[in-house]
């Protein structure tokens, strides 16, 4: 399906189709199904259910503006294996501005993805079209941005790192760049690509220590690539975007290997059991070691079963009903979610539309429909009087 000019109106541009809906909107399933916030049990953001200990701080990290860290950029490189890195404010920072720093060309992701990549180059007026995992690769060296997410979210799909270092070399080429979204890399390291991003033009890796180290309040991200994208990207970005106290947390936790080998051991049998939970409902688990789930017709009536035994998981709804449950946290939580599971009885008529989460990583129900999962979908750039009437995520 193509969106053209022809069929966009003030309520459906092409960047509104691929606004995404993200997990930890908690307030929305409470408006909705009720309760309080301790109620609930929320499994909808994939963050490591234990967080890193951050360290307490002195008073001092909060009287002073930021000022350049070489610990804190020594702790990040060491952890990832990076020759150079830039902090940013979430990976997300990165994400809003690379869209900025080219001018408006062709643009390829894979579906289904975190949406905020494909949504914020349509925004800048990007011609930006969305493949199947298996036929992403084809992309390389035939767009001017070739992203993907590895290992990818919600699917679990993953890209050997020979392969993404061949497209690399191939957009490389071109001309162009290869984004690769490594924010659930730290579970699986050996998919990682972090390593060659200063050597390889064009490669860009964003890495989030959020959802490892479950510290997402940190809004804290980092980007490699070769040294003329770092400039531009900070430039684009600006002063002081990272904290004295975020570099301070950081710091202890990128450091902090044996912390790091206890943790990825203990999500990994958390995971297990989780998709030994669903395998024995007859439901997929798919994912990573920080999230399970997968297509299931009736998808949007297992969120909403859930919702009302105060559970929140996600759901989306292209190229097919998706849900994705993150790990829980405590025992009272895992026996809570057998039981939810367990009485779980989908009748065809549960399936309607959800009000708030519909529009999945990257897209609607209505630039879904008769899109299966092996088609290309091309999202038409916007003209500046359609992006004026456009809001900020």
């Amino acid at each position: 399906m193509t969106i053209t000019p022809d069929n966009i109106t003030a309520d459906n541009s092409a960047s509104a189709l691929l606004r995404p809906v993200h997990g930890g909107n908690l307030h929305a399933a409470i408006a909705r199904f009720g309760g309080a916030a301790g109620d609930w049990i929320d499994l909808s953001a994939a963050l490591n259910p234990q967080p890193y200990p951050a360290p307490q701080l002195v008073a001092s990290v909060w009287h002073a503006l930021p000022q350049p860290d070489a610990d804190f950029i020594a702790a990040a490189c060491t952890c990832y294996m990076a020759a150079s890195l830039l902090p940013v404010a979430g990976s997300q920072a990165a994400i809003q501005a690379l869209p900025r720093l080219r001018s408006p060309g062709s643009v390829a992701v894979a579906h289904p993805s975190y949406g905020e990549h494909g949504w914020r180059w349509a925004r800048q007026g990007h011609a930006v079209s969305r493949h199947a995992h298996t036929a992403i690769g084809a992309q390389a060296g035939k767009v001017d941005v070739l992203i993907l997410c590895n290992p990818d979210n919600p699917s679990g799909q993953h890209y050997p790192a020979a392969n993404v270092l061949a497209w690399a070399a191939r957009q490389a080429a071109r001309g162009g760049w290869l984004i690769v979204d490594e924010a659930f890399a730290d579970v699986t390291p050996q998919l990682s690509v972090t390593a060659h991003a200063g050597s390889i033009p064009g490669l860009i890796v964003l890495r989030s220590p959020g959802k490892f180290f479950g510290l997402a309040g940190l809004r804290l991200g980092f980007v490699a690539a070769d040294s003329a994208i770092l400039h531009a990207l900070d430039e684009e970005l600006g002063p002081w975007t990272i904290p004295t106290a975020v570099m301070h947390i950081a710091s202890a936790a990128l450091r902090d290997s044996t912390w790091q080998t206890q943790a990825r051991a203990d999500l990994a049998a958390r995971r297990a059991r989780l998709c030994q939970l669903l395998q024995d409902n007859n439901l997929p688990h798919d994912g990573c070691d920080l999230f399970a789930g997968g297509t299931h017709s009736h998808a949007l009536a297992l969120q909403q079963h859930l919702a009302q035994q105060h559970i929140w998981c996600r759901y989306f709804d292209t190229p097919a009903p998706r849900f994705r449950l993150g790990l829980p946290r405590a025992e009272s939580h895992w026996q809570r979610l057998a039981a939810a599971l367990a009485s779980f009885a989908p009748a065809p008529e549960h399936d309607f539309a959800s009000p708030f989460d519909s529009k999945s990583t990257a897209g609607s129900a209505t630039l879904g429909n008769g899109a299966n999962a092996g088609s290309a979908i091309e999202i038409r750039p916007q003209t500046a009087n359609q992006r004026s009437q456009d809001t900020p995520a």
